[in-house]
C-alpha cells in the first residue's frame, strides 16, 4: 500500500477515509469478490438497476398460423405467447467496526492503522462475497444447510450435522443462525437464536453454545436476518430458483405462472443419479441442445468435479476462463456437448451432488451499482461514527438480484 500523507487540518477519521477511499477502487473491490468465486465471476453483470422492477420477457412460442391448407392457416387466430419476469431487487448488507481509541492511538501513524481498518473491512467484503455467491445458487429462501439428526449436547454445547459435509462452509463461527421445519416456514421460536461457537467442517458439525434439545431432524438453518418471511423473499433468486429440481407449480415466480411451459419459463431437469458422472452431463447437456439452449459452461461441487476428472483420466483437456469484468480467472476442464465444448468449472458454493449445465449468456446479475459496494453515497465518508458505541463503522451492501432471459436453455443435473 502507498504510504498515506497526513493532512493535519482535517479530522484524523477523515483522513482515513480519504486513504480507504483510494484503496477500495470499485475494480479492486470485484478482484477481491469475484476470485474464487467462479459463477459469481463469470456471470454477466448489469449494474443500472433502476426502477421498481425490470421486465424480463421471454417468447414462448411464436404465432401458429400454419397449415398445408390455406384458408385453415389463414383463418387461425393464434398468436405469440409472451411472458414477462418482472424481477426485484433484494438487499444484502456487510459491516466492519473499528473502536474509535484504535483510531486514535494511530493519530501518528495512519498507514498502521489503514493496514488495520483494511483487514476488517476486507473481512466484511468477504463476508457479503460469500452471501452473494452461495445464494447464487439457491431459491431465495434462505437456507443454507439442513440438520441430518436431532442435536446431541456432548457436554460443552450443542452439536448439530448437516446432511452434507461440505455446506459447512457457509458457516462461520460467530455467525448467528435460526432454524425452521421447512425453507419457507416459520423460524422454531422455541430453538431461537443461536451463535456458532465451533465447527467441524470434515465431520460436517456446527456446534452452539446452548442446548438446541427442540431441533430435529430435517430442520433448516439460516442465518438470523435472511430466512423467508410469507411472501417476501430476502435472498437473491438464484439458479435453484429459476430451474428448480421438479417442474414448477403455478404459484407465480416474479408474477409468472410457469406453468403454461415448465421447460421453457422454469427450465430443464435431467436425474443422472444412476448414471456415471461424464454420461450425466452429456445427457443434461443433450437435452437442454433439444430444447434449442447451446450449453457453455458447467458449475458443481469440488467432490464432483474430481470424480468427472478421475472418470476422464487421460482424455482430460484443460482450459482456463477469465471474468469479462476483473482480473481473475478460473481454470476448467471441457467436454465436448452436441453443441461444442463445455466448460467444466469446479465452485465450492454449488450444491452438492447437483450439476448446473447453463448457456451463460441468458443469465445475468442485475445491481443498482456495483455489488458489493461500499456504501458512501451520502459523501459522509467510508468511515461513519455509530452513535451507541465509541466506534466508527464501514458499511457494504448490495441492491440486486439474478434474471434468465431464457431458463429452457439451461439445466439442473442431479448427480449420484
Amino acid at each position: 500500500m502507498a504510504t498515506t500523507t497526513i493532512n493535519t487540518t482535517a479530522p484524523l477519521s477523515t483522513t482515513v477515509s480519504e486513504a480507504l477511499k483510494e484503496h477500495y477502487k470499485p475494480q479492486r473491490i470485484k478482484n477481491m469478490v469475484y476470485e474464487n468465486n467462479p459463477l459469481l465471476g463469470l456471470m454477466p453483470k448489469y449494474e443500472k438497476f433502476g426502477g421498481e422492477n425490470m421486465p424480463i420477457p421471454i417468447i414462448v412460442t411464436g404465432p401458429q398460423r400454419r397449415s398445408a391448407n390455406f384458408e385453415t392457416a389463414q383463418t387461425n387466430t393464434s398468436t405469440s405467447t409472451v411472458k414477462q419476469f418482472q424481477l426485484t431487487r433484494v438487499k444484502d448488507y456487510s459491516f466492519a467496526a473499528i473502536e474509535h481509541e484504535a483510531l486514535k492511538a494511530s493519530m501518528n501513524n495512519v498507514d498502521a492503522f489503514v493496514r488495520y481498518a483494511t483487514m476488517e473491512i476486507d473481512g466484511a467484503i468477504h463476508a457479503l462475497k460469500r452471501s452473494m455467491a452461495v445464494a447464487m445458487y439457491r431459491d431465495g429462501t434462505g437456507a443454507i444447510g439442513q440438520q441430518s439428526a436431532t442435536a446431541s449436547d456432548p457436554g460443552g454445547g450443542t452439536t448439530l450435522t448437516l446432511t452434507s459435509a461440505a455446506d459447512s462452509s457457509n458457516f462461520e463461527v460467530g455467525m448467528n443462525i435460526v432454524l425452521a421445519a421447512s425453507t419457507t416456514g416459520a423460524l422454531l421460536s422455541n430453538v431461537g437464536t443461536k451463535t456458532i461457537t465451533g465447527i467441524d467442517r470434515d465431520a460436517g458439525t456446527l456446534t452452539v453454545s446452548t442446548l438446541h434439545a427442540d431441533a430435529d431432524a430435517g430442520d433448516y438453518f439460516f442465518q438470523e436476518g435472511d430466512a423467508h418471511a410469507g411472501a417476501s423473499y430476502k435472498k437473491m433468486r438464484g439458479l435453484e430458483a429459476w430451474v428448480p429440481s421438479s417442474a414448477p407449480s403455478s404459484a407465480t415466480f416474479f408474477n409468472v405462472d410457469r406453468t403454461a411451459d415448465v421447460t421453457r419459463l422454469g427450465g430443464v431437469r435431467f436425474d443422472g443419479s444412476a448414471l456415471p458422472i461424464e454420461e450425466a452431463l452429456i445427457g443434461g447437456a443433450s437435452q437442454v441442445a433439444r430444447e434449442g439452449g447451446t450449453p457453455t459452461h458447467c458449475f458443481m461441487d469440488f467432490d464432483s468435479y474430481a470424480n468427472l476428472e478421475k472418470a476422464l483420466g487421460s482424455k482430460i483437456v484443460y482450459d482456463r476462463v477469465k471474468s469479462a469484468d476483473a482480473d481473475v480467472g478460473f481454470d476448467t476442464m471441457t467436454v465436448q456437448g452436441p453443441k461444442g465444448r463445455i466448460q467444466i468449472i469446479p465452485d465450492h458454493n454449488c450444491q452438492p451432488n447437483v450439476a448446473w449445465m447453463l448457456q451463460l449468456d441468458t443469465w445475468s446479475l442485475n445491481t443498482l451499482g456495483s455489488a458489493p459496494q461500499i456504501l458512501d453515497a451520502d459523501g459522509a465518508g467510508t468511515l461513519l461514527r455509530v452513535h451507541s458505541l465509541d466506534a466508527y463503522e464501514c458499511r457494504v451492501g448490495m441492491y440486486g438480484n439474478i434474471a434468465c432471459n431464457a431458463p429452457g436453455y439451461n439445466c439442473r443435473i442431479a448427480l449420484a
